[in-house]
């Protein structure tokens, strides 16, 4: 008779099944990171390792995706981020590691990769996963060089007031005026801004109920209002585009709605705060290819207006 009194005996195979129950347990509860190779020039460049198993872009992603599912099966919580071979390589040569070894690859996704942007895994299908990646590395990407930017402003010699600060409040009431003069419904707001060559993009997703109460992701209002404050501190080309949707915040347009077209707006930066620009001036911008300059066929069922003149907030910058 055992302790309880129950007249079981346990067996050698019942206490190793009870151990791999209780292991099996205990893998749910360890988190997991996957780094990918997102695009087919890193994973061209992760070919030159003689370990690396894979010879076709499209065959890894099916395995990848095939990882992923499995984990997420046994109650794993997984985050994905970006393998990326540039970095992997400087790691390994700072750490003095072999680049052409499974461990390596594992100590870098652990230590810099996971460190990145990242996603957790929600099920969704890798032709979803790969471009939110992206977007989220580019997101992350454009945070870290408009931070750097509003640190790099300095202080005001006369009042010692953050230049970042302001420049960061600063956007932040412009972005609040900017939806809610926009009025009830969703809006879809791109912020551009061109830096030292190069150009910071920033979009945020809001919507304004009919009693005035704006609504945005904060993870996402934290970037545009980073991105925008960087053009004011530091007196960038820039400009925003907005782009309505009015009815009910609440439910969805219905087939057979009625609802008012999507509308069109657009602002430029200057002297560090957003102009309105003319309805022309928002046509061109919306009907240009970025990438060619070619001109782009208007949406049919859009209306496009000048922005809205926004006050500017008292007191000299």
């Amino acid at each position: 008779m055992d302790r309880n009194g129950t007249g079981a005996h346990e067996t050698g195979g019942d206490k190793e099944a009870r151990r791999a129950s209780a292991r099996h347990a205990l893998r749910r509860e360890v988190p997991s990171t996957v780094a990918l190779l997102a695009g087919r020039k890193d994973f061209a460049a992760m070919r030159r390792y003689a370990t690396f198993a894979f010879h076709d872009h499209a065959v890894y992603l099916r395995e990848m995706e095939d990882l992923l599912r499995s984990l997420s099966s046994q109650g794993v919580h997984t985050t994905v981020a970006l393998f990326d071979p540039d970095a992997y390589a400087e790691f390994c040569a700072e750490v003095r590691l072999d680049p052409d070894l499974p461990a390596s690859r594992t100590r870098y996704t652990a230590d810099v990769a996971g460190l990145g942007a990242t996603l957790p895994y929600a099920g969704e299908p890798i032709e979803q996963l790969v471009p939110a990646l992206i977007g989220e590395a580019e997101r992350h990407a454009a945070l870290d060089r408009a931070t750097e930017l509003l640190a790099a402003s300095g202080r005001d010699p006369d009042t010692g007031e953050d230049r970042g600060r302001a420049a960061y409040v600063r956007a932040s009431q412009a972005l609040i005026q900017l939806v809610e003069a926009s009025g009830p419904g969703t809006h879809h707001v791109v912020c551009s801004v061109a830096v030292d060559g190069s150009s910071l993009v920033a979009v945020l997703h809001a919507a304004c109920g009919e009693d005035g109460l704006v609504h945005l992701r904060e993870s996402e209002a934290l970037v545009f209002c980073s991105v925008l404050g960087a053009g004011i501190a530091t007196g960038s080309r820039g400009g925003i585009v907005a782009r309505s949707t009015p009815g009910p915040i609440d439910r969805p347009a219905a087939p057979g709605d009625d609802r008012a077209p999507d509308v069109v707006r657009g602002w430029t930066l200057h002297d560090r705060w957003l102009r309105p620009l003319t309805e022309a001036e928002v046509f061109a911008a919306y009907c240009t290819d970025a990438d060619t300059g070619d001109l782009v066929p208007p949406e049919h069922g859009v209306d496009y207006r000048p922005g809205i003149e926004l006050p500017a907030p008292e007191g000299e910058w």
